[in-house]
């Protein structure tokens, strides 16, 4: 079973910059889609942004789009997300995601979920 562990959230005001890791356990990372959702309080949860298994191919929502970046090292079975221009609706837990297989986010499901970070952007 693939364990993720994410790291990085916290609060940070209006405009400012946070970004998330996820550690991945397990021999396998290369052969996973990876990519980040996130839940906003009282709604559902979300696709935001993802990342083929080489780190060539990477889609966003609309609503991140220009502002944040996934990013992956293989060699350090890690994934990022660089979120830049922080504003109070990206108020959110933030969930790291892996799915076996080539087929990229949001069209595809995950099959594992990290634990969730708390990333809070003050106005």
């Amino acid at each position: 079973q693939v364990q993720l562990v994410e790291s990085g959230g916290g609060l940070v005001q209006a405009g400012g910059s946070l970004r998330l890791s996820c550690a991945a356990s397990g021999r396998t990372f290369s052969s996973h889609v990876m990519g980040w959702f996130r839940q906003a309080p009282g709604k559902e949860r979300k696709f935001a942004a993802g990342i083929s298994r080489s780190g060539g191919t990477t889609y966003y929502a609309d609503s991140v789009k220009g502002r944040f970046t996934i990013s992956r090292d293989n060699a350090k079975n890690t994934v990022y997300l660089q979120m830049n221009s922080l504003k109070p609706e990206d108020t959110a837990v933030y969930y790291c995601a892996a799915r076996s297989g080539a087929t990229m986010f949001p069209l595809d499901v995950p099959d594992y979920w990290g634990q969730g970070a708390q990333v809070t952007v003050s106005s």
